[in-house]
């Protein structure tokens, strides 16, 4: 078992694009974090001074706040892990080198297993550089307007610990959603799509309705942002605690690597 997870760690760091990767996660980290605590935390346009009639927005005394600054570019982060899950199954396929990896470790199941605990670390390994980037940056421009990076060290630190969990279970999504979709090109446009475009459009119309706002909160994006306490952009839905939507996440990467496994356990690779 140690040997087929060191293989797939192999497979993915002999490559260019671990740190392709990287640089675009280190750098989505960094820039998201100066806009929120440049440009949302520092906006008057939302009733927070009595004007506007808006909904207030917390300032950088807010630990909620100091937290979305710092989590501010995982959505982006996690679309990236998202490709990297659907590629790390979408290009044995596309290459056909699922058939020598299989040759290599004939129990298909230890591959899979192999597969979802290398994806695991290799989140991990990502969210320790999103977190540089996020953190680094952010601890500094929310100090220049003179304003402590923790106002609370506990929450924040759950918080910065969850995101290494979160870009971990985003690359397992990519990872069933690779295997569902054989073609790796229209596997890597389904997915981001879904998660990018067609999920968001669908919180949106869903909170308009009332049969649909207790779904909300259950979609994968929602629960991230809870997860890792972000500050809910529509106060007309309720948000899940940090842990129910630890759970809620969780709950998906299984099912889809679960499946995606099964799948790919009893599925003819000749």
């Amino acid at each position: 078992m140690g040997g087929a997870i060191k293989a797939e760690f192999r497979k993915f760091f002999t490559t260019r694009m671990w740190w392709g990767m990287a640089i675009g996660v280190f750098v989505a980290g960094a820039l998201l974090a100066v806009f929120f605590a440049l440009v949302v935390a520092g906006s008057t346009g939302q009733g927070r001074n009595g004007g506007g009639g808006g909904r207030p927005i917390p300032d950088l005394s807010n630990t909620a706040m100091v937290s979305t600054v710092y989590t501010g570019g995982l959505s982006t982060a996690y679309l990236l892990t998202l490709v990297v899950g659907v590629m790390a199954i979408g290009s044995e396929y596309r290459h056909m080198t699922i058939t020598s990896t299989f040759l290599s470790t004939p129990k298909r199941v230890r591959v899979m297993l192999a597969k979802v605990t290398s994806l695991l670390g290799i989140g991990a390994f990502y969210g320790v550089v999103f977190l540089l980037g996020s953190v680094g940056v952010g601890a500094a421009t929310i100090a220049a307007k003179g304003f402590s990076p923790l106002p609370e060290v506990g929450p924040i630190t759950r918080t910065l610990a969850l995101s290494l969990l979160v870009l971990g279970l985003w690359s397992l999504i990519g990872l069933g959603a690779g295997i569902l979709i054989p073609n790796q090109v229209a596997a890597i446009l389904i997915a981001v799509g879904a998660a990018w475009i067609v999920e968001p459009l669908l919180a949106f119309g869903l909170a308009f309705a009332s049969w649909g706002r207790p779904v909300v909160p259950y979609l994968p994006s929602q629960a991230t942002t809870a997860m890792v306490g972000q500050i809910n952009s529509n106060p007309d839905v309720h948000q899940l605690s940090w842990w129910a939507g630890a759970l809620v996440l969780v709950a998906y990467a299984a099912v889809l690597a679960s499946i995606g496994s099964l799948l790919t356990v009893h599925r003819d690779v000749t």
